[in-house]
Order: C-alpha cells, then structure tokens, then sequence
C-alpha cells in the first residue's frame, strides 16, 4: 500500500490507502482492450459481486459516490413530506433530504456515543412522516433494535446513512442488513475507497432494479424511461481501483487498529478528554478517532490551533451542525439539538490513517498532554 509521508511534512486528518502504482496499472489494462469505460462493465459488476461477497448480503447496487446512493435510495423508497434525521453528520445526510423536496426534522443525538437520541424520536413523528435517516457516527452504529421497533409502530421507512460503517459487523450481522436500506461511501477518505464510489444495501429485492434503473436517468430498456432519474453510474477506473483495495482492507483496518489503540494508551486518563469506544458486539472499522475537550485545559479550538502551528491538521468533525449551515438561515435552529451543539463545540477528530506513522501519533498525544501546564 502507500508508504510514509515526510515526517516533516503536513499531517492530515486522514490519507488515501492506495494499492501499488504497478498493481493498479496491470488492473486497468483490460479497459484498453475493450474501451468499456462505464455503464456497468466487467470491473462494476465484479467489484459489486466481491462487495456483497464480504459484506454478506446479495443486495448491494453500487453508485458513484455515497451521496447519489442516499438521495436514490430516498427515492426509490418514495419518502414524502418530513424526514427525522440529525444535524449531527457530513452535508450529504441533510442535502440529500431537502434535494429530494422532503423536509427534514432534526432530532437531537445521545451525548454517550453521538447517534440519534432514540428517546426523543416519537416526539417528533406527525402525520407527514414519512422515514428516519440515522447515522452511524465514527464507526459507532446507532440504536438499531429500537429504531426498528419505532419504525415498525408507526410504519416508517428507515434508511442508515452508514457511511462511517463500511467493514464493520454488529451481533454478528453486517452493518448494511439494518433497516429498509443502507447507503455506503467510498469516498478517497473512507476506510474502503473506489477514488469516489458508493453502495446501497437493501433489505427488499425489488428495489435491485429501481436503484439500477434511477442512477441511469430512470431508464429501464432502450424503449422505457419509467423514473426521473439520473447519471449515478459507478465507472470502471473507480471500479478497478476497488478491486485493489478490497485485496488490502483487512490489512488496513488491522494498521488503523494500531493507530487508535496508541492514542487510546497516549491520550486516557487526561483530565478534560473523552475518548471514543465501541458499542458492544461490533467489530469496528477504526475509521475516526474523535475526542470531546470538555473541561480540559484548553478549548477545542485552542488545541485545533496548536496542533495546526505543527503541520497537523485534524478536523472539527461535525462543526458547524448541518441545521447552522447558511443555506438554510432562518429555516432551522441548533438551540433545538442542545446535545447536538455542545458536542459540535468541543469536538476534535485527530489523524486516523492506515499509513500514520506510530511516532506522529505519539508526537500528537505529546503535544495535548503538554497543553495542559502550557495554557
């Protein structure tokens, strides 16, 4: 996979795993000879076959990136009027909703582990409701088992945006086999990358032909446009470089373990820190590595800066809440997920990569204890 980056060079939050040069290149050789480039060829349906393969399931349709995957799964399902979801994630979660005409209705999340707060769920169903979009947070998966109970009383659609999730498996089951659908990404930052790329796994098998159909314009045959779709078609460079690096993920995800488990030596028992941990019966990704200055000698921002005066770049992973965005001024209020914006204030995801060098990871874990006596 990829090698060190110059010590005295930038470090940033996260750092694409790439197979070797000359393993990619003899990987798209064939792509000359057949001059199939996208429009589900050989590479696609490979990867998407190898795909559902690990992940345990024989319902997986692949997209171009995670986004296209959520807003066509939102389709697909046919969701209508108001969407519960949290504030509390990446753009894509709540962009998705709204480019779909829905509206979204934030619930606010737990301050034990960042997923939604199930127990402020109900108060917020109505008469539109239609679905619950979740997000799994830093690998962490929400409350799966109450959700489904929830949906199930009051028959809600539920989709997990589980972009955070991919490899991981929970009471023995894949994470994506939760829910009436779960979209994945395999964004150059995730765990998995395809350079862009992304998945739906789904619980019902008609929807293999919708998702398929929707990400090409709605096109069922030459002759039959059914669904306003669009082009959200996965092509074959992205499809090979998944390929190679399906090869390598559990070499990957056992150097992230490494990664986090020195921080976690490093960095507990500071005062003022909380430290990530995993729910019970999951096998984690190792994806993030987020920590909540709360109390600790300095605040959030302070620590950003500092670390930044180094060459380290962390990220204040999820800051601003998606509801604060500009975009929606004057339609949304975080003071209505105070939970939500406390933890957006006080959190810091430091570099968590397969190829971060255990040396840097102590520098960084050196240069936080220190604050302490600095500040």
């Amino acid at each position: 996979m990829s090698g060190q980056q110059d010590k005295e060079g930038e470090i940033l939050v996260t750092r694409a795993s790439l197979p070797s040069y000359e393993e990619y290149i003899e990987m798209i050789k064939p792509i000359w000879d057949s001059a199939w480039l996208t429009n589900m060829g050989d590479f696609h349906r490979r990867l998407e076959k190898e795909l559902a393969d690990y992940m345990g399931t024989d319902k997986l349709v692949l997209f171009v990136n995670g986004h296209m995957a959520l807003e066509m799964a939102i389709q697909a399902l046919e969701l209508t009027g108001e969407v519960i979801t949290t504030p509390f994630t990446f753009a894509s979660t709540t962009h998705a909703i709204v480019r779909n005409h829905l509206t979204p209705v934030f619930c606010d999340i737990n301050p034990v582990d960042y997923t939604i707060d199930v127990d402020k769920l109900e108060a917020l169903i109505t008469d539109k409701t239609s679905g619950i979009i979740p997000v799994h947070v830093y690998g962490n998966i929400c409350d799966v088992e109450r959700i489904e109970a929830i949906a199930k009383k009051y028959g809600l659609k539920v989709i997990y945006d589980a972009a955070h999730t991919f490899g991981e498996r929970y009471m023995g089951k894949c994470v994506g086999e939760f829910g009436d659908a779960s979209i994945f990404s395999f964004h150059a930052t995730k765990v998995f990358n395809s350079i862009e790329g992304g998945a739906v796994v789904f619980g019902k098998e008609w929807m293999r032909h919708r998702l398929n159909c929707l990400k090409n314009y709605g096109i069922v045959d030459q002759e039959h446009v059914v669904w306003v779709g669009g082009n959200a078609k996965m092509n074959e460079f992205q499809a090979a470089m998944g390929l190679c690096n399906l090869k390598h993920l559990e070499g990957e995800i056992e150097k992230r373990r490494r990664v986090v488990e020195r921080y976690q030596e490093r960095l507990k028992g500071v005062s003022g820190l909380k430290l990530p941990f995993y729910k019970e019966g999951l096998t984690p990704n190792y994806a993030y590595f987020p920590v909540v200055f709360d109390g600790f000698a300095a605040d959030r921002n302070q620590v950003y800066q500092v670390l930044t005066q180094h060459n380290i770049y962390p990220r204040k992973y999820f800051y601003p809440l998606t509801s604060d965005f500009q975009c929606f001024e004057g339609k949304y209020s975080s003071k209505a997920t105070p939970v939500a914006a406390y933890m957006a204030d006080r959190v810091l995801t430091l570099p968590c990569y397969a190829d971060l060098a255990l040396e840097d990871v102590e520098r960084i874990c050196d240069i936080i204890r220190n604050m302490q006596e600095r500040v």
